[in-house]
């Protein structure tokens, strides 16, 4: 299995299927992945992207705080392979008593990876050259909110990410 680098590109939302899109990137490359998430994923990796303050922990806080609890640390995330339009990772976790690999959905791993600061990697057949057409710039990463947001002013601003930018990954 020939494994890439990627990193998070960009997340929008997909209005043609009303659904939260993380794309991928090659790292120093030009491949893409795009991955259709759920709206909970979306945000915690918003938040985590931009580092904004909660008050209490989400879901892939806890999962680190487990991990890191339980002695281990998050080496890596690979993203394996796509069936029925279902994409599948795991989760490359190192303890004292040895390596194990965890089945995890690539939006979970996604978001813990970004807490670790561990590297993503994905299949190489499931990348994609998807080229930019003549004189269109590259998507924009997410702009830095300034302040924390409640769960409305994070949907407000998932929503109003620029979502023409998405409708071209159709699987």
């Amino acid at each position: 299995m020939q494994l890439v680098e990627v990193e998070v590109m960009r997340l929008g939302l997909d209005r043609s299927t009303n659904s939260y899109v993380v794309i991928l990137q090659e790292k120093g490359g030009a491949r893409l992945l795009p991955i259709w998430i759920g709206q909970p994923e979306a945000e915690s990796i918003v938040i985590e992207m931009n580092k904004l303050k909660r008050e209490r922990p989400l879901t892939h806080d806890l999962c680190k705080n487990l991990i890191i609890g339980m002695g281990g640390t998050l080496r890596r995330v690979h993203i394996t392979k796509v069936e029925n339009r279902t994409f599948f990772a795991e989760l490359h976790i190192s303890r004292s008593s040895g390596a194990v690999h965890i089945d995890a959905r690539p939006s979970d791993s996604i978001a813990i990876a970004l807490r670790f600061e561990a590297p993503i990697f994905a299949q190489e057949s499931l990348l994609t050259a998807l080229l930019l057409e003549e004189g269109q710039t590259p998507p924009e990463t997410l702009a830095e909110p300034s302040e924390e947001m409640s769960a409305d002013q994070l949907k407000e601003y998932l929503e109003n990410l620029r979502p023409e930018d998405f409708g071209k990954f159709n699987m």
